[in-house]
């Protein structure tokens, strides 16, 4: 087993934005020392404005091929959460579900958003949810793809089938070893169990992964315990709360939250509209975009108009 050999340092921030920005980046300072990458992208004049939160470790790329087949339509705003793709991060910053849900709202108010639909993956769906019981006048619609957070206590027995990155999470010697080694030997089998389809893992994938994870303050950041914050208890009566329209994307061979828990929120969210892809696994809207992206669109034509 190699341990000196294993250390990766940090990438410079100057070069991950020079290989992983691009035309549509754009960065703004917010309170707290962060400086957030974002994409404001699509129709300006849309009557819809779609905001779009990543999963844990991803970035917003994960949204490109949503952006590629909506852009004419709809505005489609994309960001980097805290710890995550080219948002910058003030040294010792600690990340937590409400500081997420924060830095979503003052991106909304810096670009004067009227009230929008909040899509989220996984994390990012997580951020999505809790950003709608906070600020539900903010919000015109709710997508959660394969969202974390429905309450649902393990089973005994029941495989763990999550990639061996978040096993270690739970753990400090896991977490030390996650803050101080390469990624990468981890991050390839990872992202072939999270895609679910190994043609879509292709090394640039694999290298955006791992490169934008070494970014100065992102693992410090993605292995602190104290990341999931200490919010009040979450219960399946929570969504009852929710009073938006709500598309639930669920990818039944997703094998970072069972499908099970990600359609737990067409129960506990009146009206909630569910979708299940047989073949579908934790990205959907990377792995089958043609679809998901037609469904979203299905969706986003049957809200009301905006008052």
């Amino acid at each position: 087993m190699c341990l000196s050999g294993c250390v990766a340092g940090d990438i410079p921030y100057e070069e991950l934005e020079a290989r992983y920005g691009g035309p549509a980046s754009r960065y703004v300072d917010l309170e707290d020392g962060l400086r957030v990458h974002y994409r404001d992208e699509g129709n300006p004049e849309a009557e819809v404005t779609l905001v779009m939160a990543h999963g844990f470790a991803a970035s917003l790329h994960a949204w490109e091929p949503w952006v590629e087949r909506l852009k004419d339509d709809y505005r489609l705003v994309s960001l980097d959460l805290p710890g995550h793709g080219l948002t910058r991060a003030p040294e010792g910053y600690q990340s937590s579900p409400e500081g997420q849900v924060a830095v979503v709202d003052a991106l909304a108010a810096e670009l004067g958003l009227p009230p929008f639909v909040l899509a989220g993956n996984s994390m990012g769906g997580g951020v999505a949810w809790r950003y709608a019981l906070a600020h539900p006048q903010k919000v015109r619609a709710l997508v959660l793809v394969n969202a974390a957070g429905w309450p649902s206590a393990a089973v005994e027995g029941e495989a763990d089938s999550r990639p061996m990155v978040f096993k270690l999470l739970e753990n400090p010697l896991g977490r030390s070893l996650l803050r101080n080694l390469d990624p990468r030997p981890l991050a390839g089998r990872g992202l072939r169990q999270a895609y679910g389809d190994e043609a879509l893992v292709t090394p640039e994938l694999v290298d955006r992964y791992v490169e934008l994870a070494r970014a100065p303050g992102h693992r410090a950041i993605l292995t602190d315990p104290r990341r999931r914050g200490a919010a009040a208890p979450v219960t399946p009566e929570t969504f009852a709360a929710i009073q938006a329209p709500t598309l639930v994307i669920v990818g039944a061979l997703d094998q970072v939250i069972p499908a099970e828990r990600g359609a737990g929120f067409a129960q506990g969210i009146p009206g909630a509209r569910l979708i299940t892809y047989a073949d579908g696994g934790h990205v959907p809207m990377e792995q089958l975009p043609d679809r998901t992206a037609q469904d979203l669109r299905v969706f986003l034509e049957s809200l009301p108009p905006a008052s």
